[in-house]
């Protein structure tokens, strides 16, 4: 994994991260490199409320803002911005003001590398947004200017329409982490974390595959 002065995460949700995007943050920050992660809301509309139910409607926010900052510590990250969004409304806040945001917060952190979701083939309507926002902050820049743009793509159709992933990370030496990180989204993720650790035991294929390989595609500008 290359080197970066700084990178900077722009996700819509708490455990965004987790899922996708922890071994290789985790292995940033092990190489020296200062992260910085956006996080747009606190997940408040999410179905889960953990397994057996530990949650509400009303304490949701606050679990996962719990949860979002113990994932954050487990990975190393020291800079977390907690952007106050909406959950489940990204989609239709004002373009401009999204875009101009997402320009400023860029232009205090001076990233080398951007991770976020590839607009379209991201899934969830928050995501395509988020990542939307990015791109469009970024191409505002000069070509010369630009820091390197990581997408997330994970949709059916992600491959055919956009190809294979261009950057794929082995982030297994860090795998113990990553599963913490997704651990500490207790409220999301108890479920999940069972089956995933039986499927690891027993060297899953599709398990590995999943867990160990963070793929990544780099957005092209027109």
């Amino acid at each position: 994994m290359e080197k970066e002065t700084q990178v900077l995460v722009v996700f819509p949700h708490p455990d965004d991260e987790a899922f996708g995007v922890s071994g290789t943050i985790a292995t940033h920050i092990n190489m020296g490199t200062p992260v910085t992660y956006a996080c747009l809301t606190l997940g408040e509309m999410g179905r889960n409320m953990g397994n057996p139910p530990f949650a509400n409607r009303e304490t949701l926010p606050l679990i996962r803002e719990y949860e979002l900052k113990e994932a954050a510590r487990i990975l190393g990250i020291s800079d977390l911005r907690q952007l106050g969004y909406r959950d489940k409304t990204i989609e239709f806040e004002d373009e401009a003001k999204l875009t101009n945001a997402m320009a400023a917060l860029i232009a205090e952190v001076k990233p080398s590398l951007i991770i976020t979701f590839y607009p379209g083939y991201s899934v969830h309507p928050d995501h395509d947004a988020c990542g939307a926002a990015v791109v469009r902050a970024v191409g505002q820049l000069p070509s010369d200017k630009r820091p390197k743009l990581h997408c997330v793509a994970f949709s059916n159709n992600c491959v055919e329409e956009i190809g294979e992933p261009d950057i794929v990370h082995d982030i297994r030496a860090v795998a113990d982490t990553k599963i913490d990180a997704i651990k500490a989204h207790r409220s999301q993720t108890q479920l999940m974390v069972e089956n995933m650790a039986e499927k690891l035991k027993d060297n899953d294929p599709a398990m590995m595959k999943w867990v160990y390989n963070e793929r990544f595609w780099t957005y092209k500008f027109s």
